[in-house]
């Protein structure tokens, strides 16, 4: 009786971590809404040169903030709000998230120079993401997330201070406006996004 017993919750024990892979599975294969930034057709390139689409960060908490790495004014706090972000997240859920870049400049920011900027920047681990695109999907994307930006020299851009918390599924879940603000919400709102994958 005692071997059986023993055997029953063996087989329980190895059954229970396949029934964890299930679960993260079926919420990478859940269907996409009509809210979320994964329906978006535009292809992107990161700071390694590969390509990829939004979709392919599904599964993910996102937190997107656009920037471009020649900026002397707002970039840099933005930059810095970033990164007291990423420090401030619980060590629990930091790989259920990804911190995202995008370049309004992409002429300019090319991957080797976002690769260099992230290096430089100290935002050069895995959950750090530059991306660049064409003008048409920078535009297309600045639109989302309520973001503005106008080239007002040849390497200056005007544009809207706005970090972006997005949900697992893609949908907007949060937003912080300005530089150097009191990010208490938004690390709150990232936080219960994050253990929702836990």
């Amino acid at each position: 009786m005692k071997k059986a017993l023993f055997l029953i919750a063996a087989l329980l024990l190895l059954s229970f971590p396949s029934c964890l892979n299930k679960s993260a599975a079926e919420a990478k294969d859940k269907p996409i809404s009509d809210l979320s930034i994964y329906n978006l057709p535009s292809k992107w390139t990161n700071q390694e040169g590969k390509n990829i689409e939004m979709k392919d960060l599904k599964g993910k908490v996102l937190v997107m903030v656009m920037i471009y790495t020649s900026c002397k004014s707002a970039c840099p706090r933005l930059v810095a709000d970033m990164r007291n972000i990423e420090k401030r997240l619980p060590e629990n859920i930091k790989d259920n998230v990804r911190l995202v870049l995008i370049s309004i400049d992409p002429e300019m920011d090319t991957p080797k120079r976002l690769k260099s900027f992230a290096i430089d920047n100290t935002m050069d681990g895995k959950q750090w993401i530059f991306l660049r695109s064409t003008e048409e999907n920078t535009r297309e994307f600045a639109a989302v997330l309520a973001v503005n930006y106008k080239k007002i020299a040849p390497l200056e851009f005007s544009h809207s201070n706005i970090i972006s918390v997005f949900n697992a599924d893609g949908e907007l879940a949060y937003q912080q406006e300005g530089l150097g603000v009191n990010s208490d919400q938004t690390i709150k709102k990232i936080t219960e996004e994050a253990q929702k994958l836990n």
